[in-house]
């Protein structure tokens, strides 16, 4: 049974509902119990174990410390396009944004990946819009293995893929996929998913299960923040969670907690997440899945970055671009607009011309790689670039290697 079928079984409702009425006394029993079932995790979002936050972090502190150490790993995420054939509301690389789009070119994107690794990066996250392109040439998969000759930790953020199109992906040397189900309200995302096959629920929902099946040995899922109810999203995320833990127990998981960011087309969020409420989140993951990555992004902004670091973190990205050609102004020879679907070639000499792509959202902390690293020795951390650094010890080796 695919997560399809448990997903259609979970009593979300039901669920929701006890997070949105637990009791004090009932959420202090939960902080020192091991094995929490969904429910208990629904009765840690709830308004009553917001009154008892600090608790609640400090045995979040406890448990990262416990199961992962003080080790950080840092990875960097390089657009290779934003071209798209899906038209989703909320996204900058939505297909009839009028934007300016670009595919890298292998010499580009190799480019582009020796500057990250010139600033110490090892781990990279390969991330593009969905069109048939990317694998139809094989363009994918030649990305990866030109990569692989120099880069070590290759994990890809792309349209969902059939089980023998990834395959080749993983032959190259990519290790990991991340897939956000961007909601788990089957209402809104119809209403927000208007052309292209990301309009399939069921599809993407499915997809981390056929990237198992393919070969990968990481997987990171998430929900998008600010398109529903987030109690909501995040107990069908802890429900995903669960069952990828059960039925792909030998790859590792990561969870994202991405908030909705500014970006093309001036999407506003449809629901509030505050700083407080995306705390109270991460402690409660972490409360629930102790053994899982959790991830931290460029989209949130650098004081609350630092004061997440101590409470669940175990990876983050840093000096962040969300455009193809962002870390060195690659492929600006080969930018081209499109309108409602339409290529239109940019004039020469036009005030486009010398332009960068257009990103995917704004990142909110603009902040250096080396300045991240530097401000995690302060607190005490160990940054680290690649997995098998001599400096850590075997437990500390496989506890790094869980996230994407």
């Amino acid at each position: 049974m695919s997560f399809v079928s448990e997903f259609n079984q979970l009593p979300l409702a039901a669920l929701v509902s006890q997070s949105q009425r637990g009791e004090n006394s009932a959420v202090r029993g939960l902080l020192g119990k091991a094995n929490l079932s969904l429910s208990e995790f629904a009765q840690l979002l709830s308004p009553a174990a917001a009154q008892s936050l600090e608790a609640l972090c400090q045995r979040s502190q406890a448990i990262t410390r416990q199961r992962f150490g003080k080790v950080i790993r840092l990875f960097a995420p390089l657009y290779l396009s934003n071209e798209c054939i899906n038209n989703c509301k909320y996204c900058g690389f939505s297909r009839d944004n009028p934007i300016l789009r670009v595919t890298l070119s292998i010499d580009d994107v190799l480019r582009e990946a020796r500057s990250l690794k010139e600033q110490g990066f090892r781990n990279l996250l390969l991330v593009a819009g969905e069109h048939p392109k990317f694998v139809s040439n094989g363009y994918m998969a030649e990305c990866v293995r030109a990569l692989h000759r120099e880069i070590p930790s290759i994990s890809l953020e792309v349209g969902p893929m059939e089980t023998e199109e990834y395959v080749p992906m993983v032959q190259a040397g990519a290790e990991g996929l991340v897939v956000y189900q961007e909601t788990y309200d089957r209402a809104v995302y119809a209403d927000l998913h208007t052309a292209g096959p990301k309009r399939n629920f069921d599809w993407r929902l499915e997809t981390p299960e056929r990237a198992y099946h393919a070969g990968f040995r990481r997987l990171g899922i998430g929900a998008l923040f600010g398109l529903s109810d987030w109690r909501m999203e995040a107990i069908a995320v802890a429900a995903h969670a669960q069952y990828l833990l059960r039925n792909c127990w030998k790859a590792q998981l990561t969870l994202s907690l991405p908030r909705l960011r500014p970006c093309a087309g001036e999407f506003q969020p449809l629901t509030v997440m505050t700083d407080r409420d995306l705390v109270q989140l991460m402690c409660a993951f972490r409360l629930f899945l102790p053994d899982a990555g959790l991830v931290l992004s460029t989209r949130e902004p650098a004081p609350l970055r630092d004061g997440l670091i101590p409470l669940g973190v175990t990876m983050m990205s840093a000096g962040s671009h969300t455009e193809p050609g962002g870390y060195t102004g690659a492929g600006r020879d080969k930018l081209h607009r499109t309108e409602r679907g339409r290529i239109v070639e940019l004039a020469a000499g036009s005030s486009e011309w010398a332009s960068n792509a257009t990103g995917q959202f704004e990142i909110a902390d603009d902040r250096s790689p080396q300045e991240i690293a530097e401000l995690l020795r302060q607190l005490g951390y160990e940054p680290v670039w690649k997995d098998w650094d001599a400096a850590l010890t075997p437990s500390h080796l496989t506890n790094t290697c869980s996230g994407v």
